[in-house]
């Protein structure tokens, strides 16, 4: 089984165009079983899609967020039908960013969605407010394993720390009682270098990183150089040196044969200002 997750950064990324069209041909390639997406945008006062796009595949948990004409994984699943690759995708509009987006959170997954989870982080759901916060869930037809996809706030945010929304996370999905696995994946904002703070928060609540697990791994750094969210936080030079803040989190020790960054410039064309990261697993 193929996990991949990418905070795709969509509609802002300069080059959008062409840097959707390289995605496609290497999701194309990879064919994940599960896709994580974070930042999936549309722009807020675009026409709404019309309905073939939808094909009856968005389970919106926001009713008055209608799915837009340019809605990025909308557009990502049409055009991977067209290559014969049929996934079943969920998005969820979480705020509005930059003024101008339905920033949203996506899953895609080879298998029918049996089931979906929706979490609330942040400490209220105000539409409007940038730190405002979701975690997303599906469980797959005929599997037992949840998968999340996640984008949380920083560990120095005083209004929204990340330590609060950590709490919520796990105290939400462990209510839920999951019967399988339970992967964790996405832009989770806590560098995997810097100790006492987030990164050390998740490991010690149980969780299993499987980079670590992985036994084939590379550098694991998703994102070298400065981006929006970190340039008050760290210097420049640290920035430019790489962090590894996007992971695959796992409730139990799952068996990774690999653990790679995707959509580096090495592997893949750079497609957003953060790359993905992909694990294979055991099934």
């Amino acid at each position: 089984m193929r996990l991949l997750s990418i905070n795709t950064h969509s509609i802002i990324e300069k080059n959008y165009d062409e840097k959707t069209k390289n995605f496609l041909e290497h999701i194309a390639k990879l064919q994940p079983d599960i896709i994580a997406m974070q930042e999936v945008n549309q722009t807020a006062d675009f026409p709404e899609a019309v309905p073939v796009l939808q094909n009856g595949r968005c389970r919106n948990g926001k009713e008055s967020r209608h799915l837009k004409a340019d809605n990025h994984v909308a557009l990502v699943a049409a055009e991977l039908r067209k290559q014969g690759l049929d996934y079943n995708w969920t998005w969820l509009p979480m705020k509005l960013g930059y003024s101008k987006y339905d920033e949203g959170l996506a899953i895609l997954s080879k298998k029918p969605i049996a089931e979906t989870n929706v979490v609330l982080l942040s400490k209220d759901a105000d539409y409007s407010n940038w730190r405002t916060r979701y975690a997303l869930g599906v469980r797959p037809a005929g599997m037992e394993d949840w998968f999340y996809t996640v984008h949380l706030g920083w560990w120095t945010d005083e209004v929204e720390p990340f330590e609060g929304q950590w709490q919520k996370l796990q105290n939400e999905v462990i209510a839920h009682k999951h019967e399988g696995r339970i992967f964790l994946m996405g832009d989770f904002n806590s560098p995997a270098e810097v100790r006492g703070e987030g990164y050390d928060l998740i490991a010690g609540s149980g969780w299993h990183d499987t980079y670590l697990l992985a036994k084939d791994k590379d550098s694991g750094v998703t994102v070298q150089g400065v981006i929006d969210g970190w340039r008050d936080k760290l210097s420049e030079a640290d920035m430019l040196n790489g962090m590894r803040i996007d992971h695959i989190w796992c409730n139990e020790q799952a068996d990774v044969e690999k653990s790679r960054v995707c959509f580096n410039g090495n592997n893949e064309p750079v497609i957003s200002d953060h790359y993905g990261v992909v694990i294979d697993l055991e099934d």
